[in-house]
């Protein structure tokens, strides 16, 4: 029930902070598109939780191999349907021309952020298991979803856009970037909502970066290998 709780809450601030912004900006707001990613979020939710714990976990291990297994084909399945497509969702290696350079000189900070957190504040030796698990599952299945199927929709829910840093952002960006740190800092247990400033900041400032990074270069790629470089460079060094 806590998770059911915590969703509804993460939900009820899209929705409102989304009705909000698109009261300020009536001609240039899709409501029903709002919806269609308030929906696909709760979706996400449910596989990625095995339906809250209900349903038997048949691949095992000591990670959400299943979870997250779910949830990623079940993103895949909807990138790949007619009105949203691989391509418009940035599932595509092909990258958009004269985006290699840029993309590249702002993955090197990030990179060497994280190697530094890793030499600063080194792990025990981690298994097989775990290893294999934080070089694919969180950025194939989050960035997916996040980067790619999410941001879609939610651009489509704010058509206004404002070009900045060398691309054009919009409202549905910046969401999506508070739901990715939400999805890690806020929470509800023991009768009450959590909140975690430090996590939301340490993985929100990312969620920007990434963002930039797919309306750079079209593609989630590159936030995706950024994403399981982060999660891993702890284990391996």
């Amino acid at each position: 029930m806590d998770g059911i709780i915590g969703t509804a809450g993460v939900v009820a601030i899209l929705l409102l902070l989304g009705g909000a912004l698109g009261l300020l900006q009536r001609g240039a707001f899709s409501l029903r598109w709002l919806l269609a990613a308030a929906a696909f979020v709760c979706l996400n939710d449910v596989l990625l939780t095995n339906g809250y714990g209900q349903w038997p976990d048949l691949l095992g291990g000591n990670w959400n191999w299943q979870g997250k297994a779910l949830a990623l084909a079940a993103t895949l399945v909807i990138a790949a349907l007619p009105l949203l497509g691989w391509k418009a969702c940035g599932l595509t290696l092909r990258q958009a021309p004269g985006s290699l350079a840029p993309a590249l000189l702002v993955s090197l900070p990030y990179v060497a952020f994280f190697a530094v957190l890793a030499f600063l504040f080194p792990n025990e030796t981690a298994s097989a298991e775990t290893i294999a698990f934080q070089l694919t599952m969180p950025g194939l299945e989050e960035e997916t979803f996040y980067r790619g199927v999410l941001l879609l929709m939610l651009g489509r829910a704010f058509t206004g856009r404002l070009a900045f840093l060398g691309v054009d952002w919009h409202w549905g960006a910046v969401l999506s970037c508070i739901l990715f740190g939400l999805a890690h800092a806020f929470g509800f247990s023991d009768g009450r909502f959590t909140f975690d400033p430090l996590t939301m900041a340490l993985t929100g400032v990312p969620s920007v970066i990434g963002v930039w990074l797919v309306l750079r270069t079209r593609s989630v790629l590159t936030p995706l290998l950024l994403h399981n470089f982060g999660n891993a460079i702890t284990l391996l060094l």
